[in-house]
């Protein structure tokens, strides 16, 4: 698979807001699982141009990653500024 525990992991613990393994439900750490998701699905649909279930999910996971990085603006600004230099996302 893709996307083990040992990879979760790293990324919780890489960009969470607490810094731990186990740091799965902040908004920092779910926005780079989307993130890694988001880059491993692309490459996909690179391949697999009519792929169009998978453009579908893409997509909708495009959505749940930009409606938490609102979220993430309007509660703390420089923790959305954080994780958007991390990830190398813009809006």
């Amino acid at each position: 698979m893709y996307l083990d525990q040992q990879k979760k992991e790293a990324l919780f613990e890489k960009h969470g807001h607490t810094k731990s393994k186990t740091d799965t439900g902040s908004a920092e750490s779910q926005i780079a699982l989307f993130t890694y998701r988001i880059n491993h699905l692309t490459e996909h649909l690179k391949i697999n141009r009519k792929d169009f279930s998978t453009r579908l999910g893409l997509l909708k996971l495009v959505g749940k990653r930009r409606r938490l990085l609102d979220y993430l603006s309007k509660v703390d600004i420089t923790r959305y500024r954080e994780i958007i230099a991390e990830l190398n996302i813009r809006k």
